[in-house]
């Protein structure tokens, strides 16, 4: 069972924002809209994915790292999950 099962629908709720916003993002550049408030509307959605990928993280760490050093595995998800968090810093 994934770690984000308690916030899932929070989740789905925040991806069909995003999804909105992004929507909101192909509209201004057809509308040929300034490019300030285009970069602005592409900052708050990259926010909002940030935001997302956060609740992710702490629910993996919370969930799916803790079970599995509670079960002794723990080394191979805490390399999982610094591996997420490069990637994550890195984009």
């Amino acid at each position: 069972m994934p770690g984000y099962t308690t916030h899932k629908r929070a989740v789905q709720g925040r991806l069909r924002r995003v999804e909105g916003q992004v929507r909101g993002i192909q509209k201004m550049v057809e509308d040929d809209r300034y490019c300030i408030d285009v970069l602005t509307q592409v900052s708050a959605a990259k926010a909002a994915l940030d935001g997302i990928a956060l609740l992710l993280l702490a629910d993996h760490t919370e969930h799916c790292v803790a079970e599995a050093i509670r079960a002794g595995r723990g080394g191979a998800k805490v390399k999982e999950l610094n591996g997420a968090v490069e990637r994550l810093v890195k984009a």
